[in-house]
């Protein structure tokens, strides 16, 4: 007999060992499989039935936002597809199961660019001030470290995970490992973006030669997202900044910009490392001031004389 908690640990195996998923996905994957098993209480592999399915996600909603509830339905259908295509289940339980319900549209937050520019600003300014080395070496890898999460539109966990062979400063590009290890490489367009990352790449060379990571903390150990989420919380303050700015806003208002500068959805797609366009795509509900910009500018009715 299978049992539900065997064929999970295997099925994690698998993703691990043969479909090389990354420690986040596996995690999510752990989660909620575990999450799976203790409600539907349940040991044998063969006794899980389509109104189990059912009755589980029907529990779901109650407890979870709907992104989740997705995101949790989609574990568990994942691993009765590696049992059926395994021969260890003769009927997959999902088959006979519609799912269709709809996630509320969550607009992706952004920082104005008035905001953003002053929040740069104040690091050049710090490092400019700084009494000592030890505070200017910080300030010029923060400084660094911001530019190239606005220059890129790159996630934080992207950023972080960085090698020295990585970024490529002679010809301004950086290879990004995505999401399922997928790779992407991204230009940086502008030159004062590429010579705060060569001032940096040269004052921690010798650091980072010893941990292989471009971008290191005061350790020398490589670089985390919460020191990154601590650095911006400290310039947004020192700016006196109302706004809550995180490090994945900074990817927004990459995406934002670009398509309200008219650059095709498909390109930013590319940048971002999007898997579909679907997912680009969410960045067009917050153009809304673009349009009306447009329409109050260019609609020939300005002209009229009534």
């Amino acid at each position: 007999m299978d049992t539900l908690e065997t064929v999970i640990n295997n099925y994690l195996e698998y993703c691990n060992s043969q479909k090389c998923l990354d420690e986040k996905t596996l995690k999510a994957y752990r989660i909620d499989l575990r999450q799976f098993s203790e409600q539907i209480s349940i040991i044998n592999i063969a006794e899980i039935t389509s109104k189990t399915l059912e009755q589980y996600i029907a529990r779901l909603h109650e407890q979870y936002k709907p992104k989740t509830v997705k995101r949790k339905i989609a574990s568990v259908k994942a691993l009765f597809h590696y049992l059926e295509y395994k021969d260890i289940i003769d009927h997959n339980p999902f088959s006979k199961i519609l799912i269709h319900f709809r996630e509320p549209v969550i607009l992706p937050k952004t920082i104005p660019l008035h905001t953003v520019e002053t929040f740069l600003s104040t690091i050049y300014k710090q490092r400019e001030n700084a009494k000592t080395s030890y505070q200017k070496r910080n300030a010029l890898r923060d400084a660094a470290v911001a530019e190239l999460l606005f220059a890129t539109g790159m996630r934080i966990s992207e950023l972080c995970s960085l090698k020295i062979n990585d970024v490529n400063l002679y010809d301004g590009t950086i290879l990004i490992y995505g999401k399922g290890d997928k790779e992407r490489r991204i230009q940086i367009g502008n030159e004062a973006v590429i010579n705060i990352l060569t001032e940096y790449n040269d004052a921690f060379d010798t650091e980072r030669q010893a941990c292989n990571n471009f971008f290191i903390n005061q350790s020398g150990k490589a670089l985390s997202d919460q020191s990154v989420r601590r650095m911006i919380n400290k310039y947004t303050s020192l700016a006196s900044i109302d706004q809550h700015i995180t490090p994945h806003m900074f990817r927004h208002t990459f995406a934002t910009s670009l398509l309200e500068a008219d650059v095709d959805i498909r390109y930013i797609q590319e940048m971002l490392g999007h898997s579909s366009i679907n997912i680009t795509e969410i960045y067009t509900h917050v153009t809304v001031s673009k349009q009306r910009d447009i329409l109050a500018t260019k609609h020939p009715r300005k002209d009229f004389h009534i």
